[in-house]
């Protein structure tokens, strides 16, 4: 058995996962996420904020200390799309260095799809025909589709961040933002066929925050619980529906919902236009929502 910590840093989120890995099987021991907004304004001025940087420094501060008193044998970082777009990315690069006495790996798109094509499907039930994993992060949204003998992935510089900063500026959004947005999640799809086939032949599979908030939105939780939502299934019309939603309620409105985690109240609308429009695009039936996704993978590629 080794005991390792994962920390995935992306655009919105830092997140830490310190694992027992035995025969390839992940056993938490602690899974925390904290929302520091690291690619605020990267859309916009193609660098990372000074005050960004702080805010990831400050929780990489307590991720440290925790894989210390853990007992963590190796620990892997890894940086995803706001970093790899940054022009000041050596500044984060030296901050990392200095907390954790190693450098982060700023990851390829490829590179995170397959992490978390690795750390979704490792805990969902064998299902016959293709899988296809769409990973909505802040700054990009990653496909990858697996289970039909190769794994073929893309990388499209669409997320719940970009495009909030780029188009989402009312409050609730104009009809003419909302399309904006679709236009442009639309034509990353386009692009994303020359790399993946997406057809409605597939078991689809949504990770990360923006997915696992919709659904319990769907569900109607009372309370944010990763038991219920992990493996449910939420089918396209509710998707939309809550989406919908979501466009149509004021700032206050969406901070009021009791599944709704502070960091993500002015991000969700984006990312539920991200979701709604690859379901519509690819034509499937359904989602199947996963709580485990990159950082999984991450933990699991060291041991």
């Amino acid at each position: 058995m080794t005991r390792v910590a994962g920390i995935d840093c992306g655009t919105n989120s830092i997140r830490l996962l310190i694992a027992d890995i035995e025969e390839g099987t992940l056993t938490d021991v602690v899974r925390q996420m904290r929302v520091v907004r690291l690619g605020q304004d990267v859309d916009r001025t193609g660098r990372l904020a000074p005050e960004a940087i702080e805010r990831t420094r400050v929780a990489l501060l307590d991720y440290a200390a925790l894989a210390h008193q853990h007992g963590a044998e190796r620990v892997r970082m890894v940086a995803t799309s706001a970093t790899r777009d940054a022009a000041n990315r050596a500044d984060f690069v030296t901050m990392v260095q200095g907390v954790l006495g190693a450098e982060p790996e700023v990851i390829t798109g490829r590179e995170e799809a397959e992490l978390s094509f690795a750390g979704a499907t490792s805990v969902l039930p064998e299902t016959d025909g293709p899988l296809l994993v769409a990973d909505i992060g802040g700054g990009s949204t990653e496909l990858v589709r697996g289970g039909d003998g190769q794994l073929r992935s893309h990388s499209m510089d669409v997320g719940c961040v970009r495009m909030t900063e780029r188009h989402l500026h009312s409050d609730p959004p104009t009809d003419a933002q909302v399309a904006a947005t679709i236009a442009d999640v639309r034509a990353a799809v386009q692009a994303a066929r020359a790399d993946v086939p997406l057809d409605p032949d597939v078991t689809f599979v949504g990770v990360a925050g923006t997915v696992t908030t919709i659904t319990a939105i769907a569900l109607g939780l009372g309370r944010y619980d990763p038991g219920a939502i992990h493996g449910a299934t939420i089918p396209a019309d509710q998707v939309r529906d809550v989406t919908d939603r979501l466009l149509h309620m004021t700032h206050d409105q969406r901070a009021a919902l009791p599944v709704m985690h502070p960091g993500r109240v002015d991000v969700i609308g984006a990312g539920a236009l991200v979701l709604r429009t690859l379901v519509d695009e690819i034509g499937v039936a359904a989602v199947i929502a996963s709580e485990h996704d990159i950082l999984d993978g991450i933990a699991l590629s060291i041991g």
